[in-house]
């Protein structure tokens, strides 16, 4: 039993202190090479389409003197300690230190595949946006090709689950198991999506990490005591990571998590929830997540189909903000909700 809690909490402490020690060096770099987008104006004359209140709050955050990438700090902070761990579970020949492997082609393969390469598509996108030349790439990638991504990075992972691991159901709470066949690929693809768009989180200091951190650690926790120890291990990790980036990120933030962080973020969260078989019970772990999608959703319905906004400005945080709410009321308040979801869903997930 204590193997399997170190085996939990040993990559989230290491996760965690490496992540500190190379930040000071990755933010040196991004300060250097002034790695934030550069090519925007908050304002009305230069951002016809954005509204005269988006505008006047976002003229009292300096946001075009801080660096957007990063996100790297979690994955690559990740990456390294899996790597290390990997290689003292293969060299000390000591009791437990064999434990510490958590690279597993059938809990973990795919989810550090999901991470690495969603990120780095996302910091592509980010680099594209900071070093872009003022006209046809000055917005990084097109929304279309982020889709596409994600698309893509979703039918690798459906086709993976559903050939290799032979897996075609979803799990539906207090009342079993649906079989969806070959029907189960093309409803991976669409929650990846979903997933995805609640990436419109990012924007306050520490709202999303905040709730990425919570969401990350319910998993964790749903994954211990199904006995999948390496998909546990690998949630402490992105938690490690995560910590790491919030100790950075109290306002005012030294860097944000761009695409590069967000894309790899959500990706792997979907990625999480369906190797837990608790997909459904991300709407709940993931309610913050969910509700920012839908708010941006509604208000382009309202606007195409009405004429009007639901909120005063979408998505939904920004909303608060234009309200009154401090951007540190709006953080805190999102990460108790977030708190408050992911134990309702544990519990879901544990008793259903």
């Amino acid at each position: 039993m204590y193997a399997t809690i170190l085996k939990v909490f040993i990559p989230a402490i290491a996760t965690f202190v490496i992540a500190i020690a190379l930040t000071p060096w990755m933010t040196d770099i991004m300060y250097r090479h002034k790695l934030w987008k550069r090519s925007a104006r908050n304002n009305k004359e230069e951002n016809p389409g954005m509204s005269a209140e988006f505008c006047k709050i976002h003229n009292t955050v300096t946001e075009t003197s801080t660096p957007r990438v990063g996100g790297v700090v979690i994955w690559l902070s990740v990456i390294v300690t899996a790597a290390l761990l990997w290689i003292l579970s293969k060299t000390v020949q000591a009791p437990f230190f064999d434990q510490l492997d958590l690279v597993s082609r059938g809990q973990t393969w795919l989810l550090f595949f999901g991470l690495i390469v969603a990120s780095l598509i996302g910091l592509a996108d980010d680099l594209l946006q900071i070093f872009g030349n003022g006209n046809k790439i000055v917005s990084g990638l097109t929304r279309w090709q982020r889709v596409g991504s994600v698309v893509a990075i979703g039918l690798v992972g459906a086709l993976w689950l559903y050939i290799k691991l032979d897996i075609s159901t979803v799990y539906i709470p207090f009342h079993g198991v649906l079989e969806l066949g070959v029907g189960f690929i093309l409803f991976f693809i669409l929650v990846m999506l979903g997933t995805f768009s609640s990436s419109v989180i990012d924007g306050i200091d520490g709202l999303a990490g905040g709730v990425m951190t919570t969401a990350f650690s319910a998993y964790g926790v749903i994954a211990f005591f199904q006995g999948q120890m390496d998909i546990a291990a690998f949630c402490a990790l992105i938690v490690g990571g995560l910590l790491a980036f919030l100790w950075f990120n109290i306002p005012p933030a030294r860097f944000y998590l761009g695409e590069t962080g967000m894309l790899g973020l959500t990706v792997t969260l979907a990625l999480v929830a369906f190797f837990t078989n608790q997909v459904l019970v991300l709407l709940v772990i993931g309610f913050p997540l969910v509700a920012t999608s839908l708010s941006s959703t509604i208000q382009m319905i309202a606007k195409k189909k009405f004429g009007k906004k639901v909120f005063r400005i979408a998505p939904l945080h920004y909303h608060f903000r234009a309200i009154g709410w401090t951007a540190e009321k709006i953080t805190m308040r999102y990460w108790i909700v977030a708190i408050m979801c992911s134990v309702v869903g544990i519990i879901i997930a544990l008793v259903g």
